[in-house]
């Protein structure tokens, strides 16, 4: 069947616009990762998800080609199933593929990207409702109550390790949200990227060919057309690094010149080797992520890895 209408439940531009404003008045100065995924952000997320550097998308793949049917069999039959960040729909095409949810909710900040995504599983899979969002997932969304007759459960899929983005605080509030939005008889699917050799985590996120580099100065770009902002690209660079106290890569633009950038009426100066925070991602041990699901609210239950333990993607129900 065709996919339903997009509803747009996208923030506000001045709510949009007021959290950009506070991450620049910050000491560091940050800006939040969801401001990479503009169509030209999307289109260079799927270049780096094909890069030999980069091997979260390869090892989540091979984990699922090799595990979906049994996390089909975890979610079960009748359940209605919601994705945050539907991306190109690789591995979501899988999970749809092994289930066949009545219906499937498709959520991401990314119009050309959700509307790719739901085109093609559209034309798949004519026996699944397919019922888009385009809004930030972060925030609390009004989701309505299903319409489909036989509806048993409700299920979250976060695939693509995007959690590690969140603060460990950010993570487990975030872990709440989910599961009060599933509800008791609910569950959570959620791919979580490991703690492994610093060295493959440095050049995952500093590629040899700068298409990471390209994606980091690109959230510049964006804020210039969306907001008006003045960000001369030149003007910064990429810079990466793991921090090995608190488990996380960061992602950073550096100013390589005392300048000063305006937006919206103001100002904001920065010192040559200034950096600003672009984004973390937080890489977990097995256990420590369990127990984090398990503060939210959610049972802990089956994790699946992939054949070099490079990923895992953790179940998590609700009683």
């Amino acid at each position: 069947m065709p996919a339903d209408a997009l509803r747009d439940l996208l923030p506000r531009r001045d709510t949009a616009l007021e959290e950009v404003l506070a991450g620049l008045s910050g000491r560091p100065k940050t800006l939040p990762a969801k401001y990479f995924y503009d169509d030209a952000g999307s289109a260079l997320f799927e270049r780096i998800c094909d890069l030999p550097e980069y091997y979260l998308t390869r090892a989540e793949l091979r984990l699922m080609e090799r595990h979906v049917g049994d996390m089909a069999a975890v979610l079960g039959p009748g359940c209605e199933l919601i994705e945050f960040g539907c991306g190109s729909g690789r591995k979501t095409r899988l999970l749809v593929e092994a289930l066949r949810p009545p219906v499937f909710v498709p959520i991401d900040i990314s119009r050309a990207a959700l509307e790719s995504a739901c085109g093609g599983l559209a034309a798949a899979f004519a026996d699944v409702r397919i019922s888009p969002i385009l809004a930030d997932y972060t925030r609390p969304i009004d989701y309505p109550p299903a319409r489909e007759a036989g509806i048993r459960r409700r299920a979250v899929y976060f695939p693509g390790s995007t959690v590690g983005n969140f603060t460990r605080e950010e993570a487990a509030a975030f872990l709440a949200m989910v599961c009060a939005l599933v509800g008791p008889g609910g569950a959570l699917l959620i791919g979580v990227d490991l703690k492994k050799d610093p060295a493959v985590l440095h050049a995952a996120y500093d590629d040899a060919q700068g298409v990471t580099a390209q994606f980091n100065l690109n959230m510049l770009a964006h804020l210039n057309r969306r907001f008006g902002a003045d960000f001369d690209l030149p003007s910064f660079a990429h810079a990466a690094f793991y921090d090995q106290a608190l488990g996380r890569i960061e992602m950073h633009l550096r100013s390589t010149a005392d300048q000063t950038v305006s937006l919206d009426g103001r100002r904001f100066r920065f010192a040559e080797g200034e950096l600003m925070r672009t984004e973390i991602s937080c890489k977990y041990d097995v256990e420590e992520f369990q127990g984090m699901g398990r503060e939210a609210g959610f049972d802990p239950g089956a994790v699946w890895f992939d054949p070099q333990r490079l990923f895992a993607v953790f179940a998590f129900a609700v009683a």
